[in-house]
């Protein structure tokens, strides 16, 4: 039996985040349509399609691994990020709120769709010149994965790609994080 394509495995993953992603209307608060990852992570066969095809941004088209690390947001990017390093055979980095990394850290402040918030990366978490690969569940606004960008870049790390679940469209995610390739399972 062959392995199956890439155009196989993303539809996969496409179609267990369209059956296992339930929206939350009006959390955190009024007019916000949250996208709830939970099931899909209880289901092992949904959770290994969107691992596969998360990983499948920090290969090339030969599917050799193209980054030294991956790079997960707090706190849904962490799930997701850790076992797409493990796919990739790389290393894993969080990049968590304030005040939650035990040593010296670099930190930007954001703003996001409801809200502000400050991200911190360790300051020894990349080696000069490493390729990234950042994963979080939704690209909404950008604002979050600008700035863990900015967060690499302080570190001395590059952004080679961002992988995310899920693309919304209707927000202006993709044009705030500019020409930095961008793979989303599924847009909606």
């Amino acid at each position: 039996m062959s392995a199956p394509d890439g155009q196989h495995l993303q539809s996969a993953a496409a179609e267990a985040i369209e059956r296992l992603v339930v929206d939350v209307l009006d959390h955190p608060e009024p007019g916000i349509v949250f996208k709830d990852i939970m099931p899909l992570l209880a289901d092992p066969q949904g959770l290994a399609a969107v691992v596969v095809a998360l990983a499948s941004a920090g290969r090339n088209e030969r599917g050799d691994v193209v980054v030294d690390k991956v790079v997960g947001m707090e706190a849904r990017g962490f799930i997701l990020a850790a076992p797409v390093a493990l796919a990739l055979g790389v290393g894993f980095v969080p990049v968590r709120k304030a005040g939650k990394l035990p040593r010296e850290t670099h930190a930007v402040s954001y703003a996001l769709e409801y809200g502000e918030a400050t991200l911190e990366m360790q300051r020894d978490s990349l080696v000069e010149g490493e390729r990234v690969l950042l994963v979080d569940d939704v690209l909404a606004t950008g604002g979050t994965a600008a700035a863990t960008r900015d967060l690499v870049a302080a570190c001395g790390g590059s952004v080679s790609g961002l992988a995310v679940l899920m693309e919304l469209s209707f927000l202006p995610g993709r044009a705030a994080f500019g020409d930095v390739p961008i793979t989303s399972v599924v847009v909606v």
